[in-house]
């Protein structure tokens, strides 16, 4: 056991997770495989943002300029998750709908494909093997796509699972590990002297621990009892996405092999198809603060662009229209380990990766809650790199 564990008492853990999101859910996992007694909070477990996602592990295709910094954590990740997937599955006794199916990046047009060049171009400087088609080629491979497909790139590492079913295969692994929940929302951060000990609940209850890890998603840097000085620390907001499910009836052919990732009309649009017989459209962008709503324009875009992309979908039934928040950073890379304030560590601000950062923000945070260091890889992601300078004023 590390040096920051506690001893175990009834009411009092090692490690307190705040948030039961997919992120929340693995630090807790592999902090109990490290043999620390652990206990997360959160009302709905497993129902946080990833409830909304899509799965996709797409290191390579959600590269973006300004992002390089990022990209060697989300490879990192991606590399490990056919491991994770195997040991989570023996772990819950569930399968997670991990898939290696690769993805095709498509465009429509003139102007849609030259930007997809302007990313190919990055992806080779940053190392990356993506192969140029044609848009004959993308339909070779994929003969549901519109007759206007312009040229496409093919990605076979980014690859997919089922964000629910991780959700869940980590609650039972959880629970069989012998984390314990709160069903309940935290109120407040209990802070003695200069360190953190703990929440109160909604309820009343106050629950102490060791170290608190802060995963509430976009929510985090609302705790109250953070030191103002570290919310700043925790610049993580709200970006709302909005995301549609159709079924692809028994007896149908499949419509996609793979993911299929598109650029239309100068908007993003993913289409993921899942063995299940589900295909998964999204999502949009939409700065707008908490709201959940789910919108006729927002879902309309969707379909349209995914429409044009693949005719065929008007005739699959609609199953779910979603609107979910990713909890996105300045720099749109997470935060992890120590935040500043001795006992709080964080892992939140996945933005758009949390699905695909899950297998290296487990290992991560278990390494930094039992030896109080965290791995190089995981360094530059600290709390510190928005830390605000305190300079003297010349008199």
């Amino acid at each position: 056991m590390g040096p920051h564990a506690m001893p175990h008492t009834e009411d009092r853990a090692d490690v307190l997770v705040v948030g039961g999101g997919v992120i929340g859910l693995v630090t807790a996992w592999r902090a109990a495989g490290r043999g620390l007694r652990v206990a997360v909070v959160d009302p709905e477990p497993g129902r946080g943002a990833a409830w909304v996602a899509a799965g996709m592990l797409a290191a390579v295709t959600e590269l973006h300029h300004g992002e390089e910094a990022l990209l060697d954590l989300n490879l990192a990740s991606a590399a490990r998750y056919p491991a994770f997937a195997a040991e989570l599955t023996e772990a819950a006794g569930a399968d997670i709908g991990y898939r290696d199916c690769g993805t095709l990046q498509v465009a429509l047009d003139a102007d849609d494909r030259a930007e997809l060049r302007e990313l190919e171009l990055l992806r080779r400087r940053c190392g990356l093997a993506a192969s140029w088609l044609t848009g004959r080629e993308c339909r070779r491979l994929e003969p549901m796509l519109a007759p206007g497909v312009r040229g496409g790139l093919r990605v076979d590492g980014d690859h997919q699972t089922d964000p629910r079913r991780l959700a869940a295969a980590l609650r039972t692994a959880c629970e069989r590990a012998g984390v314990v929940f709160h069903r309940d929302e935290a109120r407040e951060l209990t802070v003695v002297g200069d360190r953190a000990t703990g929440v109160v609940l909604a309820g009343g209850d106050r629950l102490g621990a060791g170290q608190t890890v802060l995963a509430a998603g976009c929510r985090s840097g609302e705790l109250a009892g953070l030191p103002p000085e570290l919310r700043a620390r925790v610049p993580v907001r709200p970006v709302k996405g909005q995301v549609v499910r159709l079924r692809i009836p028994p007896g149908y052919a499949p419509f996609l092999s793979r993911t299929v990732r598109a650029v239309v009309r100068g908007a993003q649009v993913y289409l993921v198809p899942r063995l299940s017989g589900e295909l998964v459209i999204g999502a949009t962008t939409e700065e707008l603060g908490f709201d959940t709503t789910v919108t006729a324009g927002g879902v309309y875009q969707l379909l349209r662009d995914a429409h044009e992309l693949l005719p065929g979908i008007t005739e699959l039934p609609l199953v779910e229209t979603l609107a979910g928040l990713r909890p996105a950073t300045p720099d749109n890379a997470p935060l992890l380990g120590p935040s500043g304030l001795e006992g709080l560590q964080l892992a939140t601000g996945h933005g758009r990766n949390g699905v695909l950062l899950t297998p290296i923000t487990g290992e991560a945070l278990a390494e930094s809650l039992t030896t109080g260091e965290l791995p190089d890889y995981a360094r530059p992601f600290t709390a510190g790199r928005f830390a605000t300078e305190t300079r003297e004023v010349p008199a």
